[in-house]
């Protein structure tokens, strides 16, 4: 592809399956990596571009002292009541369109060939960003080495973590979406950075 047309490559996997370590190998092979979850944060954090929007949907009592989203009671309220959900949705993805769309023509126009998607929540958006990219990569491991990581960098409890795990894509889902898939179980970094550059010379880096 040349660099009228770049790669446009989605990237996706489950919390603690190496998601974030292989973004980071493909930056370093020359790809720019757009973060949706990062710019999703962004628009929540005091000043953040959805706040204001946040607090008229949802009342005052949803921002916290510095004027950040309060995500406890967000999550609490998204909880229980599903239209909750749908109304942040309405707010928070336009705005993280507009901002992904603006990341990604500065990046082409700077000269990337390929750009990542880094999008946690890829196949549970169905349509909304399978349709923006020409490639699915799936970072793949099993449920006990989630549980691992995750637990090794942030001292969640394993009650947590299942819920998280519960709330995204099963790991099938994943897979049955994947156009390509690193298997990042049992390897260290650099037999899973080898297996990265594998990826990255398919799209030419």
């Amino acid at each position: 592809m040349n660099i009228q047309h770049p790669w446009r490559i989605g990237l996706t996997g489950g919390i603690g399956s190496g998601k974030s370590t292989v973004a980071g190998l493909l930056a370093a092979k020359g790809a720019a990596v757009i973060d949706a979850d990062a710019i999703s944060r962004s628009l929540t954090t005091p000043g953040g571009l959805a706040m204001a929007a946040i607090a008229q949907t949802f009342g005052p009592h949803m921002l916290d002292a510095q004027g950040a989203m309060d995500r406890q009671a967000m999550r609490e309220a998204v909880l229980q009541n599903l239209q909750a959900k749908q109304r942040l949705e309405a707010i928070i993805h336009p705005l993280v369109s507009q901002i992904t769309a603006e990341q990604a023509l500065a990046a082409v126009q700077s000269g990337h060939r390929v750009l990542v998607f880094d999008v946690p929540l890829l196949v549970e958006s169905g349509e909304r960003w399978r349709k923006q990219v020409d490639r699915v990569l799936v970072v793949d491991c099993d449920a006990q080495t989630q549980r691992q990581r995750v637990v090794a960098r942030s001292g969640l409890a394993i009650e947590e973590i299942d819920r998280i795990i519960a709330l995204q894509a099963t790991r099938a889902q994943r897979l049955a979406c994947a156009d390509q898939v690193i298997f990042n179980q049992g390897l260290g970094l650099s037999e899973l950075a080898a297996q990265v550059a594998q990826v990255a010379a398919d799209f030419g880096l």
